[in-house]
């Protein structure tokens, strides 16, 4: 068993030495992919050094800020390239639980993708203020109203995917690049009849740095739904 986790960066020299330390403590099959976007803050240059000590870390530097969703995708590309069996997603900054991971491990056994749910049961999300809670969680309401995922978390970004269903979406024509990405990748993963369970984690707002949340992403969220349903009735999706 091979796992991969990807971990997109741009200005997180504060927590990237920490959060690939703590993931590579979970299991010793996991391995690490920071794909940064050419950080002005030296992210991948602390990368660089650790990887003087530790084979089981990855490197992809791009050219610029190109987005979270085009981050994934050259990952993606990569695990697969490199044959690993499981890929996960997931932040830089701490709000996704290094400890969770096993479970999530656990999980993918006998499932294609594992979704780290913060809806799941309740709302469990720590030192958001209530305006951006109250976005997320009706805009989880949305997507499911609209699509008919039967997903309580569809913009979460915590996530482990085998490796075929990675194999089976054409990620040349994914449609997204910010955070409704995890919602196109999700409505993909559940057309093509992948099995996909959620499991509740606790979301805890970044410890160190800056949110790259902004309106234009929440744009794009509000649009992409529409579009991916849209392609879905013509049997372009």
């Amino acid at each position: 068993m091979k796992a991969l986790v990807i971990i997109p960066t741009y200005n997180e020299a504060d927590n990237v030495s920490a959060i690939i330390d703590e993931v590579l403590k979970q299991d010793k099959n996991l391995e690490v992919l920071i794909v940064d976007d050419n950080s002005p803050d030296g992210t991948s240059e602390i990368v660089e050094k650790k990887q003087l000590k530790r084979k089981k870390i990855h490197l992809l530097k791009r050219a610029g800020k190109m987005g979270l969703g085009s981050a994934y995708v050259a990952g993606f590309k990569y695990a697969l390239e490199q044959n690993f069996d499981y890929i996960f997603e997931m932040d830089a900054d701490f709000s996704h639980d290094p400890a969770v991971i096993p479970d999530m491990l656990e999980e993918i056994k006998d499932n294609d993708l594992v979704i780290g749910s913060r809806y799941l049961g309740g709302i469990n999300v720590v030192n958001w203020p209530l305006r951006r809670l109250m976005l997320s969680f009706f805009a989880a309401h949305y997507v499911r109203f609209i699509t008919g995922m039967p997903i309580n978390d569809p913009t979460g970004g915590f996530k482990c995917f085998r490796r075929k269903v990675l194999e089976t979406i054409d990620l040349d024509k994914i449609l997204a690049d910010g955070y409704s990405f995890q919602i196109e990748m999700n409505f993909r993963t559940w057309r093509s009849k992948f099995k996909i369970k959620e499991i509740p984690i606790v979301f805890t707002d970044r410890r160190s740095g800056q949110s790259k949340m902004s309106k234009k992403i929440v744009r794009e969220a509000v649009l992409v739904v529409w579009k991916l349903q849209f392609l879905h009735l013509k049997k372009k999706l």
